[in-house]
């Protein structure tokens, strides 16, 4: 029988973390056959259930065809159970349940690339948070944990049949059909389920745990992209190994399978054993991807991997626990990747995105704690907040703790809790007990929102050479959280002689020195009094070395101690900070620049034969996106882009011909790893943009020379954008020549899309003429992200025309594909922050889509964006 859903269920219900209750059933095992024909899908499934606590038998579904639902061998009939569009409730179930159901499902319609769905010639499961009841009735929540078996079948014609675990048997059905069992021998949330049919290539190998474990490592992609899973593959077994060293955590299966999927939502899914990834986040070659594709995709890779024990083994309860899993699992590969280039290089990128993406998060409309309380949609709480600022505060308890403390509080955390489902209390009492470090205030910075502001002002004592520096801490008002409470701020700090530039040895009472190589004070009260002694001179202080908490600083910088910290500070993240925080003054405040331009000049000989990579960072002028998210209101995007072109022109001009000698003299091939060459690639492009700024058109036969003779995709990708951006004329052959060397291989031509979205005097037309290209497709949401990325990347353009690209994807995937339309409608989340008359235009604009959208994801992310 084919049962139709009637929708009774309230599809916006908000859902509260007060209101959480155990489930009333929970399933030891679970059978699934799931058979794959052209035009529909038939899932069955056996679940052996039993019962935990008083309550009905709830099995959630959406967009399911029910066929037949028996408990126990019986068949149920239509009376028995009630069914409607979100669930099958069963009233005065058995206490022991055997239920087997079989359903209709249709991937090859599924445009919103979540439960199981065709994506070219493959069929691809995504099934976190809530896909898995769009396969089969199921108990589709985190804290239901069970063993899975697994029956595929499918055409021979997709001769690749995999799901998690451990491959039991194969076999044909007739003589065009064949099948595949597979048995996870772990307990897993249906979550971490995942199957894949296709036709494949592989790329193996294997690695030998510290346990003897040998374990098969296979990564699948379409033929051609074989030999760019190689880097992935060596990031693979450096995880691993690295996880061993690290946190004692071997992996625990036979194998290890990875799949490169081209239409999926999000970067990569650590599905238990069968990790599913984006492309862009598995495919990597110097030739066909830059050197910051190639850094990501070993730091997901890691990440995933490190899901293993952070997320799978020890699952969240519930998904109000996401940054549970989330920031300790970013924290995880952060750490990874300082192994893969200087360390301090990588907490600047790192910092970067938090203060890009998290900080201007935490002040808008769509302000959240880490561990929100409640939501309507949980897909919308895949956030910079949820990500980054989790791991910021994983960060915070680590450095307090020093690296033994920390390491025994995480194993106890896995002792404890290994192969459970559990909250952020369970995770902050294992690290206490561990470390014998009470932790517990740290619990506030998971449950409220905002970015903190730490007030400091230093005083110096000449006749006694001691120095007071008072510490203060502050919370914007909330109003949804009314109660904020202070936080525990862990302040890591350096003292400079400012006639010497040497660094101060501290001494200080109150100083915490837990194993760490700065000095950390503990701010855990609203303000706090730290006074030193023995200091000839008055210090230049650095506070919040190496950014040791996710808070927006004030203290009383002349512009001279800032260019004499960049200068002499001997943290490289600070040497950085110092220089963005200058940047920012002469940006938004209108300081004179000089200071900043000498001691750049006087700073980048010495750091660029010491570290290209850390000396391309400095040169970093905050993007206008980010310069925007610091302006309340009245923001002019054109005043923001005049300012800072003013900048880099003068820049360019003040270092004349320092940048064709360093240009000239980077030398690539003489590095002795990928990391230093990787940083001689980024100066090399940096030197090449600022020479376009001097007016020397002989830049351009220099591009074009870089473009045409390199081999490697960064320096090829950075000469194409000083041609294209500058409109030279060699830009229009090169943009040609880049299409037709590329248009076969996907992420690159993605690079020819954004270069082009994102050229500083981009057209209403040019956006039109990319989003009508042959090449242009909006179900695969890399290809839409090279375009609205590239747009975003320019606000005049984004807050001009760029508004109604926005809105008309929000609207078009409203339906497709509500995940990436909610996610692309947050890039106009800080419209009340405009000038008139724009801030009513796009005000009235989102007002009108709020009319002509339905979906849970973009109606929830409009209301929070228009509730200001």
């Amino acid at each position: 029988m084919n049962i139709v859903a009637n929708p009774v269920t309230e599809a916006n219900q908000t859902v509260y973390l007060k209101d959480y209750q155990k489930p009333s059933f929970l399933v030891d095992t679970v059978d699934l056959n799931i058979q794959v024909y052209a035009d529909y899908t038939k899932v069955s499934s056996i679940l052996s259930m039993q019962r935990q606590t008083a309550g009905d038998l709830v099995l959630l579904g959406r967009d399911l065809e029910l066929q037949s639902i028996k408990i126990n061998g019986v068949a149920l009939d239509a009376a028995e159970y009630q069914l409607d569009s979100e669930q099958i409730c069963i009233k005065n179930a058995p206490d022991i349940a055997k239920v087997e159901i079989e359903v209709i499902i249709h991937p090859e319609s599924n445009t919103m690339l979540e439960g199981l769905y065709q994506a070219g010639d493959l069929f691809v499961t995504q099934n976190e948070p809530e896909g898995f009841r769009k396969i089969t009735y199921y108990p589709d929540r985190p804290d239901v944990l069970s063993v899975f078996t697994t029956r595929v079948e499918a055409d021979k014609k997709y001769p690749v049949l995999l799901a998690n675990g451990n491959l039991l048997e194969t076999g044909e059905v007739g003589a065009e059909r064949h099948f595949a069992i597979w048995e996870d021998p772990t307990h897993k949330p249906s979550y971490l389920f995942a199957c894949v049919i296709g036709d494949l290539a592989v790329l193996k190998d294997h690695y030998v745990t510290s346990e003897g474990r040998n374990v098969a490592l296979e990564i699948y992609a379409i033929e051609k992209d074989i030999p760019k899973c190689q880097i992935a593959m060596n990031a693979l077994k450096h995880s691993m190994r690295w996880d061993e060293e690290h946190y004692g955590r071997p992996y625990d299966l036979d194998n290890y399978m990875i799949v490169a999927v081209s239409q999926f939502n999000m970067g990569a899914m650590e599905n238990k054993g069968l990790n599913i990834f984006n492309t862009s986040c598995v495919l990597a070659d110097e030739e066909y991807t830059t050197d910051a594709a190639i850094m990501r995709v070993q730091s997901v890779i890691a990440h995933e991997y490190f899901h293993n024990w952070t997320g799978n083994r020890i699952t969240c309860r519930d998904w109000f626990q996401l940054c549970l899993k989330e920031g300790l699992t970013v924290y995880r590969d952060q750490s990874f990747s300082e192994d893969l280039q200087s360390a301090a290089v990588q907490r600047i990128d790192d910092v970067e995105v938090l203060k890009a993406h998290q900080f201007p998060e935490d002040s808008g409309p769509l302000s959240h704690p880490p561990r929100p309380d409640h939501f309507v949609e949980i897909n919308n709480f895949y956030t910079a907040t949820v990500y980054e600022k989790g791991a910021e505060i994983n960060r915070m308890m680590a450095t307090l703790l020093g690296k033994e403390k920390f390491r025994q509080g995480t194993d106890e955390y896995f002792r404890r809790h290994d192969g459970q489902a559990v909250t952020v209390e369970d995770w902050i009492s294992s690290l206490s007990a561990g470390s014998g470090v009470d932790l517990s205030a740290f619990l506030n910075w998971y449950n409220q929102p905002g970015t903190p502001k730490l007030t400091a002002h230093g005083e110096y004592d000449a006749s006694t050479q001691r120095y007071r520096l008072s510490l203060e801490q502050s919370l914007k008002a909330h109003a949804k959280y009314p109660n904020l409470k202070d936080l525990p701020i862990p302040v890591a700090l350096a003292l400079f002689n400012p006639k010497t530039g040497e660094q101060y040895t501290l001494n200080c009472a109150a100083l915490i020195e837990n194993g760490v190589k700065d000095g950390v004070y503990l701010l855990d009260q609203q303000s706090a009094v730290i006074e030193f002694s023995g200091l000839s001179e008055q210090p230049v202080v650095s506070l919040l070395r190496n950014f040791s908490a996710p808070v927006n600083l004030e203290f009383n910088y002349s512009d001279a101690e800032l260019a004499f910290l960049l200068q002499h500070e001997t943290n490289g993240f600070n040497q950085w900070q110092a220089t963005q925080t200058l940047l920012e003054r002469i940006l938004l405040e209108d300081h004179p620049a000089q200071i900043y331009i000498d001691a750049i000049k006087q700073t980048m000989p010495n750091v660029i034969a010491q570290d290209p990579l850390l000396a391309s960072r400095l040169f970093d002028v905050a993007s206008e996106g980010y310069l925007a998210s610091r302006i309340d209101q009245d923001y002019q995007p054109e005043v923001v882009h005049e300012k800072r072109e003013a900048l880099l022109n003068a820049l360019a001009t003040a270092l004349g011909e320092f940048c064709k000698e360093t240009y000239l003299s980077l030398d690539v091939a003489a590095q002795a790893d990928f990391s230093q060459a990787m940083g001689v690639r980024a100066l090399k492009n940096i030197m090449l943009s600022l020479m376009a700024r001097q007016g020397d058109h002989q830049v351009f036969d220099l591009a074009h020379t870089q473009y045409q003779d390199s081999s490697n995709m960064s320096e090829r990708v950075g000469a194409l954008k000083v041609l294209v951006w500058n409109d030279a004329p060699q830009a229009e052959q090169a943009l040609q020549d880049f299409y037709h060397r590329y248009s076969d291989e996907a992420l690159a031509l993605d690079q020819w899309f954004m270069i082009q979205a994102a050229h500083p005097k981009a057209t209403a037309e040019r956006i039109a003429y990319l989003t009508s290209h042959a090449d242009y497709d909006l179900g695969t949401p890399n290809r839409i992200r090279s375009v609205s990325g590239g747009l975003n990347a320019n606000p005049i353009n984004m807050w001009s025309f760029g508004v109604a690209h926005f809105i008309d994807l929000a609207k078009y995937l409203d339906e497709k594909n509500p995940i990436v339309g909610a996610r692309l409608l947050q890039q106009l989340s800080r419209w009340y922050s405009l000038a008139e008359p724009q801030r009513s235009q796009t005000q009235s604009a989102l007002q009108a889509l709020h009319a002509q959208v339905k979906s849970k994801n973009v109606v929830e992310t409009l209301n929070s964006m228009l509730a200001v």
